[in-house]
């Protein structure tokens, strides 16, 4: 659950996005734009996370009255040698919080450190991640909770959707590019898993609103409205107006699902509304199909 400093949201002198260049980071560096909050975008090319000296190259750009958002990650981290230069990221950011302390952090974690069969997941739901993506951000907040010594809001996403995702997952994403081309989309088994999607330009909207509360805690960023890969192919499908073939393939992975208990969020934010699926798909292939022309 989050606990806002702030009752009256504040903007903040300055918010500096580790990750800027990113896809969430670069969606809540135009949300703070639209909000007209100054903001200092680090990437690679300002500040590599993975040199030696990274933690005093940040340190050197960082001020006392800054909210930090900490985003940059290597994703999705499917093995050891990634999960570890993952967590040298963080160890760099903690060392460059320790040499320069902000007024503020916001960390971008995922649902995933939650366990499988949490359902319906809460705030309070075990941490027991069964990917190494998973444990890469359950590594990285503890090392933030427990090294960090400034006013800390972990914000952990359900799976995120939007038009400018680099990675092509299995889901929305992919299933949009699919169809865009003409090309069939081949689901899971059945693709009968639920799962919880989001779209991108909420998690930057939530985050913003984190940022000017000044909260501190743990948030699950989900729309608490769980649908099938199937459902979200036919949509895709629907939306696209191509007579795209949505087939089965031979499961090879038991079925599972994942739903959310979404109170903390609307008693953290009562005004706040999720973009629902069908209109944020849409926004999406919109925008697509605007920077393809």
């Amino acid at each position: 659950m989050l606990t806002h400093k702030n009752q009256n949201p504040q903007k903040p002198a300055r918010v500096v996005i580790i990750g800027a260049g990113g896809f969430v980071g670069g969606a809540i560096a135009a949300q703070l734009a639209k909000e007209q909050v100054p903001v200092l975008g680090i990437t690679r090319k300002e500040v590599d996370l993975l040199q030696p000296d990274a933690g005093k190259t940040l340190a050197a750009k960082l001020r006392d009255d800054d909210c930090v958002v900490f985003v940059s990650a290597l994703a999705p981290a499917r093995n050891t040698a990634a999960l570890l230069k993952n967590l040298m990221m963080a160890e760099h950011v903690i060392a460059a919080l320790a040499e320069k302390p902000v007024a503020h952090l916001v960390y971008v974690s995922s649902d995933a450190v939650y366990e499988d069969a949490a359902n319906p997941v809460t705030e309070r739901s075990i941490c027991q991640p069964s990917s190494m993506h998973g444990m890469m951000h359950a590594a990285r907040e503890l090392a933030l909770r427990n090294e960090v010594k400034v006013p800390l809001a972990i914000l952990r996403p359900s799976l995120l959707y939007g038009e400018n995702d680099p990675h092509n997952g299995y889901g929305p994403n992919r299933f949009r590019r699919l169809a865009e081309k003409g090309e069939a989309i081949a689901l899971f088994g059945e693709g009968e898993e639920q799962r919880d999607h989001v779209y991108v330009d909420d998690v930057a909207r939530l985050a913003a609103l984190a940022i000017m509360h000044r909260s501190t805690g743990i948030l699950n960023v989900a729309t608490g409205s769980s649908i099938s890969f199937r459902g979200i192919a036919e949509l895709v499908v629907a939306l696209s107006g191509r007579p795209t073939e949505v087939r089965g393939t031979p499961r090879q992975n038991p079925i599972t699902h994942r739903h959310f208990d979404i109170s903390e969020c609307l008693k953290a934010f009562p005004q706040f509304r999720y973009t629902p699926l069908r209109e944020g798909l849409a926004r999406a292939a919109r925008t697509s199909a605007r920077t393809v022309s």
